[in-house]
């Protein structure tokens, strides 16, 4: 799908407000108004830009960012999972452990003081979760409520 330039500046504003409010109740119908677009054509542009659905990206930044709080050690998982946006602990986990490949309880008790040595900018980069399947993405013109679980 070849994308114009003002879609494209429109689609990263958006992705920028993921990325800076992902810890806030966001939604694919809300975030297509954002981008002048309608709740699919959006998915469908944002899939095309960045290679993943809106929802995904939102649930990718948000375990990212709980990675980070669970590796301090001083947050508990049900605190991380507050914390990010996500508000079901069970959710939480299940989309965890399918992108990390661990719960969160065992992610939060191994050991990361190796990470410690690794600037931030390239632990953010290598450790970023991979998503193997699917997880959950509107391609549809369906709305879905980012906040409903994770």
């Amino acid at each position: 799908m070849a994308l114009r330039r003002e879609d494209l500046v429109r689609l990263r504003r958006v992705r920028d407000r993921i990325d800076r409010d992902h810890a806030q109740p966001l939604d694919v119908a809300a975030l297509a108004h954002q981008s002048l677009m309608s709740p699919g054509h959006f998915s469908r542009c944002f899939k095309a830009a960045f290679g993943e659905t809106p929802y995904d990206y939102l649930t990718t930044r948000r375990v990212e960012r709980a990675k980070a709080l669970l590796r301090r050690g001083d947050v508990s998982v049900t605190e991380a999972c507050f914390a990010v946006g996500c508000s079901s602990l069970g959710s939480f986990s299940a989309r965890f452990t399918r992108l990390v490949g661990e719960t969160p309880s065992a992610y939060r008790a191994r050991d990361h003081s190796a990470a410690a040595l690794i600037p931030s900018c390239v632990l953010a980069r290598a450790a970023r979760p991979s998503r193997s399947v699917g997880i959950g993405g509107a391609t549809g013109a369906r709305a879905r409520p980012a906040s409903r679980a994770c």
